[in-house]
């Protein structure tokens, strides 16, 4: 993600205008790349922490009404800032440049290249000392005088990378530090840390072997001579889908790098935007070999009528033949003639009393770190470390070929990240936008970048607050804002919109908006399945599930290496009849203190308004 790419564009297609960019140093002892060579520049927008061993020793100065010592020195990033275009070429390079043959190296496949997210004690230094807003009292209190660092640790970077010859997956850890640009020529280096081999294991798909696996399959005679079967000679109006094979028994044990695809057929050559999944292929059965690239398993096993075509499944524009546009709905305009409300330097943002971080994973994508709130005379409290969704599963009920086989992973078997949108396409977003770019490494190593990935813009939320005094008749009414931080990703026929909305009355709600479209399955003639729903002559969507894990690293008034928060369930109990509840109308809310993970395992309770507290003890 590259916060130099700073935009702020007033509704969608506005224009944009770009914020000073920051020149790119650079680093170390292993391996050199200049900015460029590294698929970079100076306007690329990311240096690397300075190295310990040769940072430039820092000047202070006092700052606010205590005197405290601020450390103003030419570290650039913070230490949760994404990996940078330049830094993620270089950590790609130095990691093919251990590889100990040429064929090892030439076999290497890079499924991420992530910041390696440092301790939280390295964060709370950074935000005490280094940077704004400069708050020295969320570091752990200590005897004496605070020691002042001159400088932070170097990033480092973590690696996946597949071997495609060998068929095993390592995780690697790459130390990236810089050199002064006017000494040393603007070069990045990076030095290996650790490289661990990780058995039984296969990694995330990559788009490139999409790509492959659909030829792979369009290429292979007997598939050829089934679609032919089906009335489609053109195979240029096939879909191939590969899905990830699950595990079902010992065939599909990760000693293979296994693909299950699913195949959609559209109508017409010289339409590309027609939607192909309305027209699922089903009764062929094929499994791909990614590592080779061969069809290791085939059978025409039923032959099943492709549904008929059908223009209105279509959706743009140029596609929907015979459909009719709404004109009833006016145009709305979202306007902020001063600007907004919230204020950008680099990932960090102020919004009302909110602050945080944005950071950005190709798993995960989207990211909220140090979320705080600024409480009065209390000042800035820690709210949470962490928030992202790391994973989402999506079953799929219907037991019949190939739909039990459904069973997507859609983060860790595809990245969320990865298949992330550029905004630039679309009205996702209203009002005065800032977007933030995205980086990170395709599967042969180089870098790419989503432009204008991540959103933030404030959003009218109704009313927050109203009172009318029925005797005066005067009312009061307060308008809610809120602060909005999304990405949008597209995983095959599927689209998921995340959404972190921070609010003015102290909250933080998580959305995840499912769009996009259904996965199909084909129906004989006059056929209906009990674990779907027919949608259209000979179409069916099989019922399925979506399940989001959340991941939130909660941090209500903690500092590192103390207290941690606990959780406290509440349920709201009905008084037993007796002296204590003598109108039978006494009800109450009992707290509980979870203390293990296993306790934690619980249900939602609507009928007792079961719900659950976060903070430190004494809550």
């Amino acid at each position: 993600m590259a916060s130099a790419q700073e935009k702020a564009a007033l509704c969608c297609g506005g224009p944009a205008r770009d914020a000073p960019r920051a020149a790119i140093a650079a680093p170390g002892k292993a391996v050199s790349m200049s900015a460029a060579a590294a698929g970079g520049s100076a306007a690329g927008g990311g240096a690397v922490m300075d190295d310990i061993a040769s940072a430039a020793q820092p000047t202070t100065a006092k700052a606010s009404s205590k005197g405290i010592p601020i450390m103003t020195r030419a570290q650039r990033f913070h230490p949760l800032d994404p990996l940078s275009a330049a830094e993620i070429a270089v950590a790609v390079a130095t990691v093919r440049a251990a590889g100990k043959s040429p064929e090892e190296r030439d076999s290497m496949r890079f499924v991420e290249a992530v910041l390696l997210e440092p301790e939280k004690n390295v964060v709370a230094l950074a935000d005490a000392y280094f940077f704004p807003p400069f708050q020295p009292s969320l570091l752990p209190r200590t005897k004496g005088s605070a020691v002042i660092p001159s400088r932070l640790p170097p990033r480092r970077a973590k690696l996946v990378v597949y071997n495609r010859h060998s068929n095993e997956t390592t995780i690697w850890i790459v130390e990236l530090s810089e050199v002064h640009a006017a000494t040393r020529g603007g070069h990045h280096r990076g030095k290996v840390i650790s490289s661990e081999l990780v058995p039984d294991v296969q990694p995330a798909m990559d788009a490139m072997e999409y790509a492959e696996c659909e030829a792979t399959v369009k290429n292979y005679p007997p598939f050829v001579e089934a679609m032919k079967k089906r009335g489609v000679d053109d195979m240029e109006l096939v879909m191939v889908d590969a899905w990830c094979a699950g595990y079902y028994s010992d065939a599909d044990a990760p000693s293979r790098r296994l693909a299950r695809p699913l195949i959609f057929c559209r109508t017409e050559s010289d339409s590309p935007m027609e939607n192909g999944y309305a027209r699922p292929v089903e009764g062929i059965h094929v499994v791909v070999d990614m590592q080779n690239n061969i069809v290791i398993e085939f059978e025409d096993r039923k032959f099943v009528p492709l549904p008929p075509p059908d223009h209105l499944r279509n959706y743009t524009p140029g596609e929907t033949r015979g459909g009719v546009d709404r004109s009833d709905v006016k145009p709305l305009i979202i306007n902020q003639p001063e600007g907004p409300s919230f204020r950008i330097n680099g990932y960090f943002v102020e919004w009302q009393k909110w602050n945080f971080r944005i950071g950005f994973t190709p798993k995960e994508g989207l990211v909220i770190y140090s979320v705080a709130y600024v409480d009065g005379s209390r000042g800035r409290r820690p709210i949470a470390h962490r928030l992202s969704f790391v994973e989402m599963v999506v079953p799929y009920g219907d037991p019949s070929e190939p739909h039990y086989r459904k069973n997507a992973f859609d983060a860790g078997e595809d990245g969320l990240g990865k298949n992330a949108h550029s905004l630039k396409k679309g009205c996702d977003c209203l009002g005065y936008i800032k977007y933030f770019d995205a980086h990170f490494t395709n599967f042969t190593g180089h870098v790419e970048t989503i432009e204008n990935c991540v959103c933030l813009h404030e959003e009218d939320h109704g009313i927050l607050w109203k009172h009318q005094d029925w005797r005066t008749g005067l009312a009061e009414v307060r308008r809610s804002r809120r602060l909005t931080v999304s990405f949008i990703c597209t995983v095959a026929n599927y689209e998921y919109g995340f959404y972190w909305h921070f609010y003015q009355d102290g909250k933080i709600e998580a959305e995840v908006k499912l769009t996009g479209i259904l996965s199909l399955g084909a129906l004989m003639p006059g056929e209906s399945r009990k674990y779907g729903t027919t949608i259209a002559p000979s179409l069916y969507a099989p019922v399925h599930q979506h399940f989001f894990v959340a991941r939130m690293d909660m941090a209500v008034d903690c500092k590192p290496n103390e207290a941690h928060n606990q959780v406290v369930e509440v349920n709201v109990k009905v008084e037993s009849a007796g002296t204590n509840n003598v109108h039978n109308n006494a009800f109450y809310a009992e707290e509980k203190i979870l203390k293990s993970e296993l306790q934690a395992m619980r249900d939602c309770d609507p009928s007792s308004a079961r719900h659950w507290m976060l903070g430190t003890q004494g809550l």
